[in-house]
């Protein structure tokens, strides 16, 4: 991929001069994004890299310099420390991480995710409008799962897109976005939602042995009805089976915000002897997906690896490990767009997803305007990963 990626973008023109800003909660992530580029740029042969229209396409780092203080009320303001005029501009935020804190009347308070999103806004407002374009890349989308309204109740994701699109922003790129259909707040402006089913793929190819690829050996698995085509997709590019689970729940109570689920009802064919992949957009608590390992174990299934985009795992670590420690699950993979906890890494039954990679490959692309079709489409890719596990030149010891 990264020859073809390298002729695509040989001699296009950049919309401008590139700058990434990722925000306090997603410095990591964008670290590993700017070596990326920086490589790339470095090791790019053109004839055209000395030109006008090339002016600061060489650098040492793309990040440019920016802050969030805050005052001792908590209140904040965004500063932005070096020249944005002109600049294609890209913005990383990461809305759940938890682990950060500022002090607020003498204590330690933990970021929600409204202080990222409102620590956004404020980087935003602080260009003024001088950027040439910017694309704020959320991989985790800021309230996604308040996507729709079923009684008289906010919709917060639709305003967030939209108050993002008057402050001038031109892209918004996120992650398996818990609805896509929420991009139909904004419908004439670039809204992508992203899956990563290569990474996912890749990552379980390179860490697991002895897994047959075929329908007789291996299955892929959504927990519910409104997940089938995270599902569907894998079970296709695979060329594997498919089952699912309906969640039947008590619509007469809400505990904790949600109907409690009362039972996993399972459509699909037969699982015995068969590893599972169960795919899914986020493990919260993590009951839900543990709940329906523990079901397909009871049907007799094989091996279970559990793949979700986010792992906010808000219960803690303690369920998995006895989970793993029993038997029910196998390997539990997740990305690492939004925050990890560092004893989150260091578990035995974890597998990380890095998708900073990809992201450099997106904003390397973008920044050219040229087409991400490519990019969003992993069906040769995930063909290229499978064939070379076949062929033993991959593959978990």
């Amino acid at each position: 991929m990264a020859n073809q990626k390298e002729v695509l973008n040989l001699e296009t023109i950049p919309v401008g001069s590139l700058g990434i800003i990722p925000l306090e909660g997603c410095r990591s992530l964008g670290k590993k994004v700017d070596e990326f580029l920086v490589e790339w740029r470095t090791e790019r042969k053109s004839e055209h890299k000395d030109s006008l229209a090339f002016t600061g396409y060489q650098r040492d780092s793309y990040i440019l310099k920016a802050k969030v203080p805050r005052f001792g009320t908590g209140e904040a303001k965004g500063v932005i420390l070096e020249s944005v005029r002109g600049t294609d501009l890209y913005l990383l935020v990461d809305v759940c991480n938890h682990s950060l804190t500022y002090h607020l009347f003498g204590k330690d308070n933990h970021m929600s995710p409204d202080d990222h999103y409102q620590d956004l806004k404020r980087l935003i407002a602080a260009v003024g409008g001088k950027a040439r374009r910017i694309t704020v890349f959320m991989p985790f989308l800021y309230e996604s799962r308040q996507d729709k309204r079923t009684s008289r109740e906010s919709l917060d994701c639709a305003i967030a897109l939209q108050e993002m699109i008057k402050m001038g922003v031109d892209n918004i790129i996120t992650f398996d976005a818990h609805d896509p259909r929420v991009q139909n707040a904004i419908p004439l402006h670039g809204f992508e939602t992203i899956q990563p089913t290569y990474q996912f793929i890749k990552a379980l190819l390179n860490n697991v042995s002895g897994l047959h690829i075929d329908k007789e050996h291996l299955m892929a698995i959504s927990p519910d009805e409104g997940g089938m085509s995270r599902a569907i997709y894998m079970a296709d590019v695979l060329k594997i089976d498919m089952g699912m689970f309906y969640k039947r729940r008590d619509y007469t109570k809400v505990v904790n915000g949600r109907n409690p689920i009362i039972a996993h009802e399972f459509l699909g064919s037969n699982v015995e002897g068969k590893d599972m992949i169960i795919i899914d957009d986020m493990i919260s608590s993590g009951e839900s997906v543990l709940e329906v390992a523990t079901a397909l174990k009871e049907r007799k299934a094989g091996r279970i690896f559990v793949c979700s985009t986010f792992g906010l795992f808000t219960g803690g670590f303690e369920r998995f490990d006895k989970a793993y420690e029993i038997g029910i699950i196998d390997r539990v993979l997740t990305t690492n767009l939004i925050y990890q906890a560092p004893e989150l890494l260091n578990r035995e039954w974890y597998i990380n997803c890095d998708m900073s990679k990809y992201i450099a490959y997106l904003i390397d692309t973008l920044n050219h305007d040229a087409s991400i079709s490519e990019l969003l489409d992993p069906n040769e890719r995930i063909r290229g990963v499978v064939s070379r596990y076949r062929a033993g030149e991959i593959g978990g010891k």
